[in-house]
């Protein structure tokens, strides 16, 4: 007498789950973007070197409105692009290793929830965003800012309104990282009552404060750190990911409710 079929052995197959330290393509091709532009900049010669700085770095000075305002490389549309540009320019390995080495978890969990148009863009709006609180606080400043660090702070900023979670990435519940890229945000006040959040809030700001690690400032002021442009960046990422978010959420969150918290 043959024995019934085992319902097990009917069932389809699960489809592969991705492992959460998969990069996925938008990031690799950013990541990818950094780096060609980095090997193609260093291979050129000392004095064009310097004139790709001022033409792509962001310089404060460039917005100077007085009658001895100084000329740049660019004219006026580097007025506009290097609010850009400058994120996509590094002084050195380590430098671009660093800020590479803090997008690898952050922006991964990002690109995977937004997608490569949404991602690029978000980058792109992070970047604007450091530049400008830079130009805030450096008004005069004659000195280049290049690096990621703001665009970088901002994918940060962006991801720990999901990252922390239930069935998130560093809710230590889940395998699959797309999965885990999908889990419905935090509101802004959950976040920030967060215990979790709010270690890596103090963390990331300690670690700024302290060690100043990210955009460097080349020219007058060699090796100093553009910290405010880390804050303009990391804010924006924080306030503005609910535009860019294609994931979406509860109308109410229950413990907000009950508090009149509204949703950010």
């Amino acid at each position: 007498m043959d024995s019934p079929p085992d319902p097990s052995s009917e069932r389809p197959p699960e489809p592969p789950r991705e492992p959460i330290l998969t990069l996925p393509g938008p990031l690799t091709a950013y990541i990818g973007l950094l780096a060609a532009i980095h090997v193609m900049w260093s291979s050129v010669p000392p004095d064009l070197e310097y004139w790709i700085i001022e033409a792509f770095g962001f310089i404060p000075k460039r917005y100077d409105p007085s009658l001895l305002a100084t000329a740049f490389p660019g004219g006026s549309g580097a007025k506009v692009w290097t609010f850009v540009t400058y994120s996509l320019l590094h002084a050195n390995l380590s430098h671009i290793g660093f800020n590479i080495l803090w997008l690898l978890p952050f922006g991964s969990a990002l690109a995977r929830r937004f997608g490569g148009f949404r991602f690029f863009l978000f980058m792109a709006v992070a970047a604007v965003a450091g530049a400008a609180a830079h130009l805030v606080t450096h008004e005069h400043s004659i000195a280049p800012m290049i690096g990621a660090s703001g665009s970088v702070s901002g994918a940060m900023a962006a991801s720990i309104r999901f990252a922390f979670a239930q069935g998130s990435f560093l809710s230590f519940g889940r395998g699959d990282a797309d999965a885990a890229a999908q889990v419905p945000a935090l509101s802004l006040t959950r976040a920030l009552q967060n215990p979790r959040v709010l270690a890596f809030l103090a963390v990331w700001f300690g670690i700024n404060i302290i060690f100043g690690m990210g955009s460097i400032a080349i020219g007058s002021e060699p090796g100093s750190v553009a910290w405010q442009a880390h804050m303009g960046g990391f804010m924006a990422g924080l306030l503005l990911f609910s535009l860019f978010d294609p994931v979406p959420r509860p109308a109410r969150d229950p413990d907000d409710a009950s508090s009149g918290a509204d949703h950010f």
